[in-house]
């Protein structure tokens, strides 16, 4: 890094870095909806929490969500139950935990080196693509990697820098609150393997002794555990209601070990993540482990060894599971940014790496002219993505592409780290300000559907709903009732010919295509729109089969509130 370009300060650059990063993370927040495929999601049942009083076990569209553990939930659930507001809070959580993430980094970095470490691992950790993106986001991983990033935070302070019981029961707490957000959250365990390693076979001693009071990390984080599984067994055990059982057989294998093992979605090879996610999304921190003096730093460190082997650990924990998400991966991305950090903070920045970011500003700058010119002609590649509107794109675009030909410019074609993450950091807040405006209404076409639904089955109607997307629920003004996302495709539409039987001026909302249907003839629906890459349909009683096998199991659940633009 350049040094001159900073001082010292432990204070002074710790406020310079949260407050960068408070302008990237926080840019747009209420300018947005939730956008598939999971904010809707976990916006609706956070919804669902403040509105039923039910906060204990998530609900969506009335029924129990057993994908997920509930932390996650009830952070989005309670800032809307203390302001009102959906629109304006929904993002806060991750941005919230962006900032301690980066926090975390930044605090361990200056303990374990220095401030000018501390700086450079906040800044890496700002530059890497998937760390921002998921700070920016209402998915569930932004926060598991917090958690988890305060979990390693707790560990590596207590082995590495000076021992300290209360900093290492407390990381075990937050492991704990991180199972209870996702069920990864066990990952910290992973640095075990090194730091056992180092200690029986390379006989390397740690600030914190290796000894039995090991095991009161391990209890701390099952009694914190306890606190919210024993009320899960107690009520599967006690409540006349199949729909705990399955709650808790569903989180606590399905959604597990089975989900790892066995997974039926998102199955992808097991160099994924080192080919398709790490290259672009943790750019440029690899960059620096292309270098002997790199290499020597890490043999030379056993703090690099076990930092390094945690991530590596977590990589191929993700590896072996066919299904893969890119974002399973980030929450090694902190600790990487922590060893890479100390790595060019000792060797300096090569030659060639400023040269490799100067070559991505030269791409990033002709994406972005390209971009404003397809804009500008109506390309139809474009209009299929962002709508027949573009002239506003090409204009977001055309910002975009002169903040890095200024970068280029100003800097002649010579781009350093700081350099490069400044211009980033203005695309940020271009992407994160008029870009959430003009992508809104694309990312939200369920909104839209809902509205023409509602016009057309008029007043008296009544909506159900098949093949249940929680995006129409949470845009929906009107009330809903579903037959159970968990049940089989021909069960949901059997429970729906059956509720549409009972009563007229009853329609149905489903996909124009689905092999799993029975009971209706879907070429007889009427075309409402087309969202998330499907083709909807309503459904009235001219669609229905004269007769219709009965559901194994008579399952509904309505909605009666109006949703998500209450809070407006």
């Amino acid at each position: 890094m350049d040094k001159s370009f900073f001082n010292d300060r432990y204070y002074s650059n710790l406020l310079f870095i949260l407050f960068i990063a408070f302008c990237i993370i926080f840019m747009g927040i209420g300018l947005r909806d939730p956008w598939p495929a999971d904010e809707p999601r976990f916006v609706e049942a956070a919804k669902e929490m403040v509105d039923s009083g039910r906060w204990f076990f998530p609900l969506r569209g009335g029924e129990l969500y057993p994908d997920k553990p509930p932390i996650f939930m009830w952070s989005i659930a309670l800032l809307y139950k203390l302001t009102g507001n959906l629109s304006a809070t929904f993002l806060i959580p991750n941005a919230i935990a962006g900032l301690i993430t980066l926090l975390c980094v930044f605090d361990l970095a200056a303990k374990l080196w220095n401030v000018n470490t501390a700086r450079n691992a906040s800044m890496l950790l700002l530059i890497a693509p998937q760390f921002v993106i998921q700070a920016k986001a209402a998915q569930i991983d932004a926060m598991v990697a917090c958690w988890i990033t305060v979990t390693m935070y707790g560990l590596v302070r207590h082995f590495f820098v000076k021992p300290n019981m209360r900093w290492y029961l407390f990381s075990w707490v937050c492991m704990a609150l991180g199972i209870l957000t996702k069920g990864v959250g066990f990952l910290p365990l992973l640095i075990f393997v090194p730091l056992l390693f180092l200690h029986f076979v390379k006989k390397e001693q740690f600030a914190a002794p290796i000894n039995f009071k090991l095991w009161f990390g391990p209890l701390t984080m099952l009694g914190t555990l306890m606190l919210w599984l024993l009320p899960v067994l107690y009520f599967a055990a006690s409540k006349d209601n199949p729909d705990f059982t399955a709650y808790r057989d569903n989180i606590l294998l399905q959604q597990t070990a089975q989900r790892y093992a066995n997974p039926t979605g998102h199955l992808k090879p097991w160099y994924y993540f080192i080919v398709s996610v790490v290259p672009l999304l943790w750019f440029p921190l690899y960059l620096f482990l292309f270098s002997k003096k790199s290499w020597v730093e890490i043999k030379a460190s056993p703090l690099l060894q076990t930092l390094l082997v945690w991530v590596v650990c977590v990589v191929i924990f993700f590896s072996i599971s066919p299904g893969k998400r890119g974002v399973y991966i980030l929450p090694a991305l902190p600790m990487l940014a922590l060893a890479m950090a100390a790595i060019i903070s000792q060797t300096r920045v090569a030659s060639w790496v400023n040269k490799v970011l100067t070559g991505f500003a030269a791409i990033f700058a002709l994406v972005f002219i390209t971009a404003t010119i397809m804009s500008l002609i109506g390309s139809s590649k474009l209009t299929k993505q962002l709508g027949d509107e573009l002239l506003p794109f090409a204009a977001l675009f055309a910002l975009a592409a002169a903040t890095w030909i200024a970068a280029l410019w100003r800097y002649k074609l010579q781009l350093t780290l700081p350099r490069f993450g400044a211009a980033l950091a203005v695309t940020w807040l271009l992407y994160g300000s008029l870009g959430y405006v003009l992508m809104n209404p694309t990312r939200t076409p369920a909104k839209q559907i809902m509205a023409t639904v509602k016009e057309r089955i008029g007043a008296e109607g009544e909506l159900g709903l098949t093949l249940l997307k929680e995006q129409f629920l949470l845009f929906s003004t009107i009330p809903m009732t579903h037959f159970s996302y968990l049940s089989s495709h021909p069960e949901q539409y059997r429970n729906a010919w059956l509720w549409m039987n009972e009563k007229d001026n009853r329609y149905i909302l489903t996909q124009a295509r689905d092999k799993g249907v029975v009971c209706f003839d879907l070429n007889k629906g009427v075309l409402i729109g087309n969202a998330h890459r499907r083709d909807w349909i309503l459904l009235d009683k001219s669609t229905m089969t004269s007769e219709c096998q009965a559901p194994k199991e008579v399952k509904r659940y309505y909605t009666p509130q109006l949703h998500f633009y209450d809070n407006l």
